[in-house]
C-alpha cells in the first residue's frame, strides 16, 4: 500500500462538475493498493498518517500532526501509484489491484483513518473520472510505502 500525502491549505474533488469533497487545511492523500496489502498495512499507515508531524509549530518547525492542527483529509484512490515504467514508454499497472480487491481495502483504509485520526475524512469516488484541485502548502509532499516499514 502506497500513499502520497500532500499538505494542503485547501483541496477538492469534483466528479461530473459536482464537488464531492472539499477541505481547508489538511491532507490530500493519494492511495495506491496492491493485492498483497493487508489490514496490517492499513493500520500501520493510518497510525503513521495521523501522527506524522509535518505542520509548523509556533517556531516554524514541522512539529505538529494533523490531529494537533485539527485538519481535514481527502483520500483519493490512485492505481497509477503502482505504475511500472521499466519497459518502454507506456506504464504497466500489473501491481495495482483490480477493483474487487482494491475497493474493500480502500473502504477499510478510509474507515480506519476516520477512527485513528478522529478527524473529518472525505473521499473521492473509486474508479470515477475525478478532477482533483489542491493548493499544496510548502510545498510538502510525503510518499510512504507500507512495504518499507523498516
Amino acid at each position: 500500500m502506497k500513499v502520497v500525502i500532500q499538505r494542503v491549505t485547501e483541496a477538492s474533488v469534483t466528479i461530473n462538475q459536482i464537488v464531492k469533497s472539499k477541505i481547508k487545511k489538511g491532507y490530500l492523500i493519494l492511495l495506491g493498493i496492491e493485492d498483497e496489502d493487508t489490514q496490517e498495512d492499513i493500520k500501520w499507515l493510518c497510525n503513521k498518517i495521523g501522527n506524522l508531524r509535518i505542520f509548523d509549530d509556533e517556531n516554524g518547525v514541522m512539529n505538529r500532526s494533523i490531529k494537533d492542527v485539527e485538519g481535514s483529509i481527502i483520500v483519493v484512490s490512485q492505481f497509477t501509484l503502482h505504475a511500472s515504467t521499466k519497459k518502454g514508454n507506456r506504464p504497466s499497472y500489473l501491481k495495482a489491484s483490480k477493483p474487487d480487491v482494491a475497493i474493500p481495502l480502500y473502504e477499510k483504509f478510509v474507515e480506519e483513518l476516520k477512527i485513528t485520526s478522529a478527524l473529518d475524512v472525505q473521499t473521492g469516488e473509486f474508479g470515477a473520472d475525478m478532477k482533483v484541485q489542491l493548493l499544496n502548502d510548502g510545498p510538502v509532499t510525503i510518499i510512504i510505502d507500507s512495504k518499507n516499514k523498516e
